[in-house]
C-alpha cells in the first residue's frame, strides 16, 4: 500500500533538487558566461528615445552561444541577436569547452533525473530495499563532481581564438583579458554548491520519512502522513 509521507525536510530537499536542476540547465543554455570588452559606439548609432548615442555595448559569449548587437537595425527596436555560434558539437570554439559541455550536460541530466524522481518520493520511499533518498543523494554527489570538472576546464578555453576576439589579445587560459564573468558562470558555481548540499541533505530527508512518528502513524493505518 502506498503511504504518502510529507515532512518538512523531505519537501525542502525535493524543492532544492528541482531548483538546482533548473539553475544548472538555464546557466548551461545561457550565452552570458563571458562579458566581452565594450564595442566603440559610432555617432550613427543613435538612441531614438534620447537622441544621443547609445551606451557602449558589451557582447556576451557562452559555451556554444553568443549575443551581439546588430548595427543600423531599423526594422525592430531589438538590435541584439542571441543564438548558437556553433551549428554542431565540433564547432564549439575550444576543446576545453567541448569537454566542459560534456561534463555539464552529464551532470545536468543526472540532476534532472533526480529532480523528476524526487517528486515521487512522497509516495515511494524505497526501491529494491534501497532508500530512494540515499540513491538520489549519491547521484547528486556524482553530478556535482561532473559539474566541478566542467567548471575547472572552462577557464582553460579562454585562450581560444573565439574568446580572444571578445576579450582582447591578453586573454589566455585562466586569464580573462578585457572580459568579465557573466551571471551564468556564477549561477553554475552556485548550483554546484547547492548540488552537494542537496546530496548531504538527502540523508536528513530519509531520516525524516523513516522516523518513529512516521512509523507510528503508518501502524495506525493512515495513508496520508504530514509532519511539518
Amino acid at each position: 500500500m502506498c503511504h504518502v509521507i510529507v515532512t518538512c525536510r523531505s519537501m525542502l530537499w525535493t524543492l532544492l533538487s528541482i531548483v538546482v536542476a533548473f539553475a544548472e540547465l538555464i546557466a548551461f543554455m545561457s550565452a552570458d558566461w563571458l562579458i566581452g570588452k565594450a564595442k566603440p559606439v559610432s555617432t550613427e548609432d543613435m538612441d531614438n528615445r534620447t537622441g544621443g548615442p547609445q551606451e557602449p555595448y558589451r557582447p556576451t559569449l557562452g559555451i556554444y552561444g553568443r549575443c551581439t548587437r546588430i548595427p543600423h537595425m531599423q526594422l525592430s527596436r531589438r538590435d541584439t541577436l542571441c543564438g548558437p555560434y556553433a551549428e554542431n558539437f565540433s564547432e564549439i570554439a575550444s576543446g576545453f569547452w567541448q569537454a566542459t559541455a560534456i561534463f555539464l550536460a552529464v551532470g545536468i541530466l543526472i540532476l534532472c533525473a533526480v529532480a523528476f524522481v524526487s517528486v515521487f518520493t512522497m509516495c515511494v520511499q524505497s526501491i529494491m530495499k534501497k532508500s530512494i533518498f540515499n540513491v538520489c543523494g549519491l547521484l547528486q554527489g556524482i553530478a556535482g563532481l561532473f559539474l566541478i570538472l566542467g567548471l575547472i576546464l572552462y577557464p582553460a578555453g579562454w585562450g581560444c581564438q573565439k574568446a580572444i576576439s571578445y576579450c582582447g589579445h591578453y586573454a589566455s587560459a585562466y586569464k580573462l583579458g578585457d572580459c568579465s564573468l557573466g551571471w551564468a558562470f556564477y549561477t553554475a558555481i552556485g548550483g554546484t554548491i547547492l548540488t552537494f548540499i542537496c546530496a548531504v541533505f538527502s540523508a536528513q530527508a530519509e531520516i525524516a520519512t523513516s522516523s518513529d512518528k512516521v512509523q507510528e502513524e503508518i501502524e495506525e493505518g493512515k495513508n496520508l502522513i504530514c509532519l511539518l
